[in-house]
């Protein structure tokens, strides 16, 4: 099915996205011709030209010590679970997380604000008259690891390497890239054709900088374990494949005291443990072979965290706040697959998982039902629509499912017995209509196919998780099942989309780009191995409504862009969305500085805290 044009659906749209009536704010507003130190999508940067370092830092913290951990958050190929290359950015193979620490950017975002980046390798960007064109002015000292200078043509291959091959995630915002120049050594320029949003700068400029001379000697591919050059502030070390890796401090970083970085990136290593399963890891955790756990299991939080170390005070148990982001973590369901097409079908399925015995019975009440695909934001959706939202919907009536113009559909409650007989009920009625009869104990279609459901999953957690969700699908007549496979070949099959259901946890930006949302609801995406479309979603309603995020001038538009899109998700359930929590749940080895409060818009452990010496020798840990 044609996606519908975005002139045609501004068109019927209405002024809440007329741009051109509206005052310009953000990138829209920054001065044309000067040079900028840093860019924001709405209003006013937070830090001046002059500023000193982030708020949220300390810009004494020493430096020292190793960090023991692994990852709760990852990118690009990246695997938590073991890594069989050492290329971050390509669409297949497992890489380990924290890769991107290597690598400069041209500039960094700020962790207290929504949407604003600095300049790191760029000291100034100056935008064009037509704002097509981002030139940036390179600090002549930025350098790689072996001391080669980091110049324009390194950063010009790298847009060209990244659009053309590069993993999904930095590919598609550069679809609309048409020129990236090296102007002379240290001026890079970045020319996009018109058709990108005003804020996928603030997305591209933060890319990783490879190293042009490197990759002109090896492959730009998923076949290599040996580490790409990088220029950041640490570099690979010990490369243990699939269990262990190190990324090593570079004492003599060449960015080391520019504002951005002061107070950040102050282990002297970081070593990331790779186990194949969460109990192996947490029985780690409990040794002291891992200093730092996010707890993602809710029994072993509820029930474990009882040892000798948590007893005798030198592991600190606790929570922090969740990052003002959007957030999802759902079920995929694989609309590549006829059977899956109909959405009557999807909604059946979703009846079947009982998430009130679930949370009562295996997750000790810790979790809360996810409705949106944007949950913990201002994005998600309530109530009925606004008028705005009516503007961006009514025009798409006849392409959307009724329950967008009413309530913000919101799957129901069970009575908690983990065989809700209504829900069950309502289920099978609804696979009746979409022409699936129980023939004996196995919904069935006219040409007499069973109706096959497997979800795919890559830890035995989930086994006792969807086991229950399993029973409940086979009671009303679906021949359910669940796969088990090693993490290695669940990224391959992710990668493939060679599955029927499979789950999936995102955090968005905080100020979410067009770009951004393209790799995961835009048919674009659909047929692009690696991207995040794990559905295979192709409709021309939500793809209208991605496009329009490119038309907001303010944040306000954008929420309602989003709020509109969130109702069109959540009425479809190609994403069945799962359960969240509002907070982070950790436990640390008592031998760590930090500051408070967290910055509002990231969690990154492992370059704000510090090591601090008394407290490890206190533990025993000096």
């Amino acid at each position: 099915m044609a996606a519908l044009s975005r002139r045609l659906f501004l068109a019927g749209s209405g002024a809440v996205l007329a741009a051109p009536l509206l005052p310009a704010t953000g990138i829209a507003r920054s001065a044309t011709g000067a040079p900028l130190h840093g860019l924001s999508a709405f209003g006013e940067l937070k830090y001046g030209p002059d500023f000193q370092h982030f708020d949220y830092v300390n810009a004494d913290a020493p430096k020292g010590g190793t960090f023991r951990y692994g990852p709760s958050q990852w990118l690009y190929n990246q695997n938590p679970y073991t890594f069989n290359t050492l290329n971050s950015f390509v669409p297949k193979g497992d890489a380990p997380p924290r890769m991107e620490i290597c690598f400069d950017a041209l500039m960094v975002s700020a962790m207290d604000e929504p949407d604003s980046i600095y300049g790191l390798v760029a000291k100034t960007v100056t935008i064009s008259p037509d704002r097509n064109s981002f030139e940036f002015a390179l600090r002549p000292e930025a350098k790689f690891h072996d001391g080669s200078p980091l110049t324009a043509e390194d950063v010009a291959f790298t847009y060209r390497t990244l659009k053309e091959h590069g993993h999904p995630e930095l590919s598609l915002p550069l679809r609309e890239m048409t020129e990236a120049a090296a102007v002379d050594a240290h001026t890079f320029r970045l020319t996009f054709s018109g058709e990108q949003s005003d804020r996928t700068i603030l997305d591209v400029a933060t890319f990783p900088i490879l190293s042009k001379a490197h990759f002109e000697k090896v492959p730009f591919d998923s076949s290599r374990l040996e580490p790409p050059l990088g220029s950041g502030p640490y570099k690979v070390g010990l490369v243990n494949p699939g269990q262990t890796i190190d990324y090593e401090r570079v004492p003599d970083y060449w960015g080391r005291d520019l504002p951005v970085n002061r107070g950040i990136y102050n282990f002297d290593k970081l070593r990331v443990e790779f186990y194949g399963d969460r109990q192996a890891a947490f029985e780690a955790f409990k040794k002291g072979e891992v200093l730092f756990r996010e707890e993602a299991t809710s029994r072993l939080w509820a029930t474990a965290y009882d040892f000798p170390a948590i007893t005798a005070g030198k592991v600190v148990k606790r929570e922090f706040p969740s990052e003002k982001r959007p957030a999802m973590q759902a079920i995929a369901v694989n609309l590549r697959r006829e059977r899956f097409q109909d959405q009557r079908v999807r909604r059946a399925i979703a009846l079947c998982f009982d998430f009130e015995w679930t949370n009562k019975a295996l997750f000790y009440g810790l979790y809360e039902r996810s409705q949106s695909c944007f949950e913990r934001s201002e994005f998600k959706a309530s109530g009925t629509p606004t008028a705005d939202e009516l503007k961006l919907l009514e025009p798409l009536r006849d392409k959307l499912p009724p329950e967008v113009f009413g309530e913000a559909y919101s799957l129901p409650s069970s009575d908690g017995s983990g065989r809700d007989r209504k829900l069950l009920g309502e289920a099978r009625r609804l696979m009746a209509e979409a022409g699936w009869k129980p023939e004996g104990r196995v919904f069935r279609n006219d040409k007499g196919e069973a109706f096959k459901l497997e979800i795919l999953v890559d830890d035995e957690g989930f086994v006792r998780i969807y086991s229950p969700w399993v029973e409940s699908l086979k009671a009303i007549g679906f021949d359910a099942s669940m796969r088990v496979v090693d993490s290695a070949q669940h990224q391959a099959r992710q990668a493939d989309f060679d599955f029927d259901m499979i789950g999936m946890a995102l955090l968005f930006s905080p100020t979410p780009t067009r770009e951004g949302m393209d790799g995961i609801f835009h048919s674009k995406s659909a047929t692009l191995p690696g991207s995040r479309n794990l559905t295979g979603t192709t409709d021309p309603a939500i793809d209208a409504l991605v496009d329009a995020i490119d038309e907001v001038t303010s944040r306000q538009q954008l929420i309602t862009v989003l709020n509109a899109l969130d109702r069109v998700l959540r009425a479809r359930l190609d994403w069945i969305p799962s359960w969240y929590s509002a907070n982070h749940r950790v436990a640390f080895w008592d031998m760590f500085g930090f500051k408070e409060p967290k910055p509002d818009y990231a969690f990154a452990i492992e370059t704000l805290w510090w090591f601090d010496k008394e407290k490890a020798k206190a533990i025993g840990k000096g």
